[in-house]
């Protein structure tokens, strides 16, 4: 007898319901919830959802209901783009499982890993495919991979797909799906270059959506402390120490490896993630961070945005962002599935200003940095601080 999971109330069909149980998936979160009986109609949906909310499923489950086996070699039903070879790899990691009960095979398709043996797979035949842009058309102009028998296509994080510079290859690829299909879109925001992608590329869609356009998270808490430029590593440290997983964010590859050096030698569990690393080392780094064997990741903003990891406590700013859209990009890695999180930015003596500019934009009273020593107490238990919005 096949295990049912809340998802079935969905309309989702048993084979692939069954998939879901198997995989450990229980009960839908608020945009699958919204998403997945629009999708199972094959119309177009447009999905507003920060990271975190659940959007791999959101999407994943109606594709795998709706796509046909593949009928030759080379020739997917299922298309997913997304800007990250990360988040390339996470996507198919929950997609993988439920698809081998609804005999659906997915690939993980990116740069920085084997060519040789994404063709090798490709040759074997597999419904869907979760590419990054760039090896995506690489394999299309070789003629290793078509499109034309594509069902279903998905462009997740569509604003970071804009903010990356992908939109005119997202364009191109969109250009070669020719065959009737049905376009599925995940963003932060759904303006700019994301409006124009949806306007030319999809059909009357249904926007769905669990966030309002300029929400920041709710179960967020943000806190600004005013450090000493030779202390600021210890403070870290010891933020780290009583929070659980953090990720502090740095603007150059240099100052990542430089901060990850000054924690470790403070018996920190940390380790870099940025673009100079090897994509093995980035993905070890990753799953050590995952599994807890890390404490600490130290990345830079590219780096990071493949990271998808529901129980980060805290992100810290190793310095104020510039921008209030920056600082909710990084801060997004934590406060995700309904967990609390810490959003911490620390400034030098000449930093304050920049954080009254992110309060003022993220409609905080505008509050001077609370002043810390790494020696400080309320470092191990953070709720201790009165936070400038007064949690």
């Amino acid at each position: 007898m096949l295990q049912s999971t809340e998802f079935a109330a969905l309309g989702v069909p048993s084979h692939v319901d069954a998939g879901l149980a198997a995989a450990g998936f229980t009960a839908p979160f608020a945009i699958q919830t919204e998403a997945i009986p629009v999708a199972l109609t094959g119309a177009d949906v447009c999905g507003r959802a920060r990271t975190g909310s659940g959007k791999t499923l959101a999407f994943g489950v109606p594709m795998l209901s709706r796509v046909d086996a593949a009928a030759r070699p080379r020739a997917p039903r299922g298309l997913v783009l997304v800007p990250t070879r990360e988040l390339a790899l996470q996507v198919a990691e929950v997609l993988e499982p439920i698809g081998a009960h609804c005999a659906r095979r997915v690939l993980a398709v990116y740069g920085g890993a084997s060519r040789d043996d994404q063709i090798a797979s490709l040759a074997t035949g597999v419904e869907i495919v979760v590419a990054t842009p760039l090896r995506l058309i690489d394999l299309l102009k070789a003629e290793e991979l078509t499109l034309a028998d594509v069902q279903v296509v998905v462009i997740d994080e569509a604003d970071r797909m804009a903010d990356e510079g992908f939109m005119p290859q997202v364009e191109w690829v969109l250009r070669h799906v020719t065959g009737v299909h049905q376009t599925m879109l995940f963003s932060a925001t759904l303006d700019g270059q994301v409006g124009n992608l949806v306007r030319r590329y999809m059909k009357d869609p249904k926007e769905v959506s669990i966030d309002a356009p300029t929400a920041t998270v709710g179960t967020m808490r943000h806190l600004f402390l005013a450090v000493h430029r030779m202390d600021k590593d210890r403070v870290i440290a010891a933020i780290a120490a009583g929070a659980g997983k953090t990720v502090v964010f740095c603007d150059t590859k240099r100052l990542c490896d430089k901060v990850e050096e000054a924690l470790q030698k403070l018996n920190v569990r940390a380790s870099a993630l940025h673009g100079d690393m090897s994509q093995a080392a980035r993905e070890k780094s990753l799953a050590k961070f995952t599994d807890g064997t890390l404490n600490v990741l130290v990345a830079t903003d590219v780096a990071a945005r493949g990271i998808d990891i529901d129980d980060v406590a805290a992100v810290i700013h190793y310095e104020p962002p510039i921008d209030v859209k920056t600082y909710l990009h990084r801060s997004g890695r934590t406060a995700r599935a309904g967990r609390d999180g810490w959003a911490i930015s620390l400034a030098e003596y000449n930093q304050h200003t920049t954080c009254r500019i992110i309060q003022r934009g993220l409609r905080l009273q505008p509050q001077p940095p609370i002043e810390v020593f790494s020696n400080d107490k309320r470092l191990a238990h953070l709720e201790s601080f009165i936070t400038p919005h007064g949690a």
